[in-house]
């Protein structure tokens, strides 16, 4: 059974309700380690009245503890979040567990704490020195992100041909895909052959390119999966064009992420490739509206995070 470190993400937030709720079915699939201090677990569990499971293992030395606020952004939530995440890495490298879940964590609070990142992808970019790939969606459709939290005016000229096969070569080496993956076109109609844009031309040759360097060993069939030609953005997530493949390339933010939420909202997850250490998030906030007021939560997108690493650690860091 596979090792996690789950950093539990704003504690002003739900995600140590998630945590305490979900630990007996998580416990199934995997052995958790969350990064959270007894002090801090067991005032979160009086205020949700929450039983501490046995076996909830736990780390000590995390942050400072303070008093937890519902719903508040607070530096001291955001130091503590943080901190948190850092642990569940730490535990990473040292090869202790084989991957890490992270839930939510609120950006006004790393900023009020001073943490230099935006996020969790940013700062894994910085740990590991590498060019990680942020993926999200569920077992039936994943959607990843060739440009991310950029503006939209920008996407175009950040479409050449050496950057974008070398990220389709990098996803197909750690994503391993089964089957054809989609690669949508930037412009409406796919340029209609230039009519209306060049870009799906560098799109094209990225993708030639990465056909024919595409390593068979990183195959888990029989037969090499290839990527398509430049699709349609506004038909290649319709029923019919959509039964052909499980994962999409998406040239810019919305243009993957707005069909992907719209069809899986509930059950989707971050992923977060191209790295030494395999990292998968819930793809949801820290729901400050509804924490600690004794909602019953939608598990989905933590059950499928936990799931995604069970399915999907080979091939990385071997726990000591």
């Amino acid at each position: 059974m596979k090792h996690i470190a789950i950093s539990v993400g704003d504690l002003n937030g739900i995600g140590i309700q998630l945590t305490l709720e979900n630990h007996t079915e998580v416990s199934k699939m995997v052995k958790p380690i969350y990064c959270i201090d007894k002090t801090m677990l067991k005032q979160a569990a009086d205020k949700l009245k929450l039983s501490i499971p046995d076996n909830f293992q736990t780390v000590e030395d995390i942050a400072p503890t303070f008093t937890i606020e519902p719903g508040k952004v607070s530096k001291e939530s955001g130091t503590y979040a943080y901190a948190s995440f850092v642990k569940a890495v730490a535990l990473a490298k040292a090869k202790t567990v084989d991957a890490i879940t992270t839930l939510p964590i609120h950006k006004k609070a790393w900023e009020l704490a001073g943490v230099k990142y935006k996020g969790h992808t940013d700062a894994l970019r910085d740990f590991f020195d590498a060019e990680a790939i942020m993926m999200l969606g569920c077992p039936q459709m994943y959607v990843a992100l060739y440009t991310e939290h950029i503006p939209l005016k920008e996407v175009a000229d950040s479409i050449n041909e050496t950057n974008l096969t070398r990220f389709l070569i990098d996803f197909y080496r750690t994503a391993r895909p089964t089957s054809t993956v989609a690669v949508l076109g930037l412009n409406p109609h796919a340029g209609d052959d230039g009519v209306l844009g060049d870009e799906e031309k560098i799109i094209q040759k990225a993708i030639d390119n990465a056909n024919l360097n595409i390593d068979p060993s990183y195959c888990r069939g029989k037969d090499t999966p290839t990527y398509s030609d430049p699709l349609v953005p506004d038909v290649a997530f319709t029923p019919n064009v959509r039964k052909h493949y499980r994962h999409y390339i998406a040239m810019y933010h919305d243009q993957g992420l707005a069909p992907l939420k719209a069809l899986y909202f509930d059950e989707g997850i971050n992923v977060s490739l191209n790295l030494p250490i395999l990292r998968t998030s819930v793809d949801h906030g820290t729901a400050f509206d509804i924490a600690y007021k004794g909602v019953n939560l939608n598990s989905l997108s933590y059950l499928n995070a936990v799931k995604y690493i069970v399915e999907n650690t080979e091939g990385r860091l071997t726990r000591r």
